[in-house]
């Protein structure tokens, strides 16, 4: 299993990225899965619903199924969020992860950046970043990380170019043990 991620400011286009992306590989014969992380409180159940019912009884986990789909929930309750690498271990065996979010983590990654944001590069203090996908091109010349020695110049593509993408997908995820 190859795992990359997307890593961005909010607002950058990492979820529409996906979207695009996701079919893109799909149709190159990969089977690809997806973790997003989530900085703010989410549900994926519906209030009122069995399933929501036995969580709020205060079942730590509700496996919910059907003849489409199951979906396992876990409450923390209190527990610490688990990490990227014991997540990759929760998923079935695919081709491709990516992975939207956990920007912090050291996972290599593709940075998504768009101008309009006003935000800076992530890549000057990022070295698990190996590739661009933005609306300009990054700049020829950032400073790095402290005490970094300098490489070579990041692979990059436009941020509407989802099969450039897909390439810089492929040429930059490594195998999950890698890492």
């Amino acid at each position: 299993m190859r795992v990359i991620g997307l890593a961005g400011w909010s607002g950058a286009g990492k979820t529409t990225l996906l979207a695009r992306l996701i079919p893109e590989l799909t149709a190159r014969g990969l089977r690809v899965s997806t973790i997003k992380h989530a900085h703010h409180r989410f549900d994926v159940d519906t209030p009122g619903k069995d399933s929501w019912i036995h969580r709020e009884a205060g079942a730590q986990q509700v496996l919910v199924s059907s003849a489409n789909r199951w979906a396992l929930m876990t409450e923390l309750r209190g527990e610490a969020e688990p990490e990227l690498r014991e997540l990759l271990g929760r998923l079935s065996p695919v081709d491709l992860v990516l992975i939207e979010g956990f920007k912090r983590d050291r996972h290599p990654k593709i940075e998504v950046h768009r101008a309009a944001n006003g935000k800076p590069w992530l890549h000057p203090e990022d070295p698990a970043i190996l590739a661009v996908a933005s609306d300009v091109p990054p700049p020829a010349e950032l400073p790095r990380a402290a005490l970094e020695l300098p490489r070579a110049a990041l692979d990059w593509a436009p941020l509407d170019d989802a099969r450039a993408i897909a390439d810089l997908v492929l040429r930059h995820a490594v195998d999950r043990a890698a890492w």
